[in-house]
């Protein structure tokens, strides 16, 4: 068993993935997990979303370097040492994970070069951006 996720190519840019996520919304496809990372002047965004044929015929619209490929998705309770467990029940078995990520969550975790001006620009958009201690208040009780 396994989900499909969607790797698409971007420039590391402001307003690149923006593009990507506005063409998504404008089609009315619902992004349940994503991870981005940077290599350099181009990134990698990975997208679990809830119709993968349409979000590749929207992306190839755009022009957009992409592809599909299968990963296993695991749920885990939010208690001590259940990741520690998924990979090192992995490494027993002798696979390497390559990377992973988590989904269903509308917590997101944002790395840019000044902290300050993106919790003010997130802030005036009516956003609500939270500390650890939010965070771990909201994960009491919760399961992923």
């Amino acid at each position: 068993m396994s989900i499909t996720q969607i790797s698409v190519f971007v420039e590391s840019k402001p307003g690149h993935m923006g593009r990507v996520l506005g063409a998504f919304a404008q089609n009315a496809i619902n992004v349940h997990g994503f991870s981005a990372s940077d290599t350099g002047e181009y990134g990698i965004v990975r997208f679990v979303v809830d119709d993968t044929r349409r979000a590749i015929a929207v992306l190839e619209g755009l022009g957009a370097a992409a592809r599909k490929t299968e990963v296993v998705c695991v749920k885990l309770s939010d208690t001590v040492g259940q990741l520690q467990k998924v990979m090192e029940t992995l490494a027993q078995a002798q696979l390497n994970v390559s990377y992973c990520y988590s989904l269903a969550s509308t917590y997101i975790a944002l790395s840019v070069r000044d902290i300050a001006a993106a919790e003010t620009a997130l802030k005036g958009a009516g956003m609500a951006v939270v500390d650890n201690s939010e965070l771990a208040d909201f994960m009491v009780g919760e399961t992923m």
